[in-house]
């Protein structure tokens, strides 16, 4: 189902979000730099550092492996991921990689030339940059741009800062405009941490104001949230679901803390899912090893070891990718998680949960966001009924 299409109650609000070709799609992730011109407070990355770049022969070996290795790698379609730090400072070699990407593929006459994807999430800064600009129009139509945008100056200059603390909200907003052009239908990431909870309502608003209808908005999983910031979380979403109906936002905008499928008991039919495609993916960084997810990669963790699977040079190790490919709700949940009366929806991170674990498994649950979790389906609980209420009286 596609931002566009429409609920069971027939609204636009409320959709699941999905991705393209998720039914039968490869995600290779190429971490091409740890460096970034900010330091957003909630970032899962540690060390931010301009040394660990990633090279290009590095690129085209994993690129070559993967091309040649159909039997491991068979899906009909392939996302091209380039992540940081930011990736767009260095988006020379970027374009460099992608160029490669293109002609290997069609001098091997591969599935993925007709159905391929260059997928970035950006902070914006550099959006507006001649080379980026040439890079978009040359890609255009295999492309797809996220600008992180956490919504109001107060909401996103509270955690998105440049070293120096000052805010990078005006930088950003003078990009917008372009990159809406260029994309219509694009959607931002926006990250909710403690001190932001009460600029949810009005930042959510701003972004619609803005011209962008969805908006994929999430909690951050680590161990920050205080007793009773699930009451201030639950608020802001009644208040912004009165917003919404009193305005009649749910016909033609979405935000993913709103959806009719959460805050019901799982069915067992869902017990061998995992939460995100961590296993199924693959990350590469500067030194040519691979990880199951880019969460797992050295860059990310706080307090455990990087959980290597292979590398550029030998190829991917299904002895160590094995336990990542069993990851799912019954391996990774306590019998609470496992019973609980509002499961669904109730997401968890797979590098999280290895990062935060009592010993270096991959197979124990964090669970920093259940209070949250149920505030939200409280919150959802709240909207849907007034929405068909407001609809009965309609009727």
């Amino acid at each position: 189902m596609s931002d566009g299409q429409r609920s069971q109650l027939g609204y636009r609000l409320g959709q699941p979000f999905k991705n393209w070709q998720e039914e039968s799609v490869k995600s290779i992730t190429f971490i091409v730099t740890e460096d970034c011109q900010l330091r957003c407070k909630y970032c899962y990355v540690v060390g931010k550092n301009n040394v660990n770049k990633l090279d290009f022969s590095i690129a085209r070996r994993t690129v070559d492996y993967l091309l040649a290795e159909r039997s491991l790698f068979g899906e009909k379609s392939v996302i091209f991921d380039f992540i940081g730090g930011e990736p767009f400072l260095e988006i020379d070699r970027v374009d460099q990689i992608c160029d490669y990407i293109k002609i290997a593929m069609y001098r091997l006459d591969h599935p993925w030339f007709n159905s391929y994807r260059f997928n970035f999430t950006t902070n914006g800064l550099m959006y507006d940059d001649e080379r980026v600009q040439r890079f978009i129009q040359k890609n255009k139509t295999h492309l797809s741009i996220g600008i992180t945008l956490d919504g109001t100056k107060t909401k996103h200059d509270a955690n998105r800062i440049f070293p120096n603390g000052s805010g990078s909200y005006d930088l950003i907003m003078k990009n917008i405009p372009l990159w809406l052009h260029q994309f219509p239908d694009a959607r931002t990431k926006s990250t909710v941490s403690r001190d932001d909870l009460p600029y949810i309502k009005e930042s959510v608003i701003h972004l619609w104001e803005l011209g962008i209808k969805t908006i994929d908005i999430n909690l951050v999983f680590e161990d920050v949230w205080h007793d009773g910031d699930d009451v201030l979380f639950e608020t802001q979403l009644r208040e912004l679901a009165d917003y919404i109906i009193d305005h009649q936002l749910y016909e033609d905008h979405n935000v993913s803390f709103f959806s009719e499928l959460i805050g019901k008991p799982l069915d067992a039919v869902h017990d061998n899912q995992n939460w995100c495609g961590a296993g199924r993916m693959l990350a590469v960084n500067h030194t040519g090893n691979f990880y199951p997810c880019v969460r797992f990669a050295p860059f990310s963790l706080n307090h455990k070891p990087a959980r290597v699977v292979g590398d550029c040079f030998t190829g991917v190790d299904m002895n160590k990718l094995r336990p990542f490919l069993v990851l799912d709700r019954i391996s990774q949940s306590n019998s609470e998680c496992m019973t609980c009366e509002v499961a669904s929806g109730c997401a968890w991170c797979p590098g999280a949960n290895y990062d935060y674990a009592d010993t270096p498994t991959i197979y124990q649950r964090a669970t920093f966001i259940c209070n949250m979790h149920k505030a939200r389906v409280r919150a959802n609980d709240y909207f849907w009924n007034k929405l068909r209420a407001a609809q009965s009286t309609e009727a």
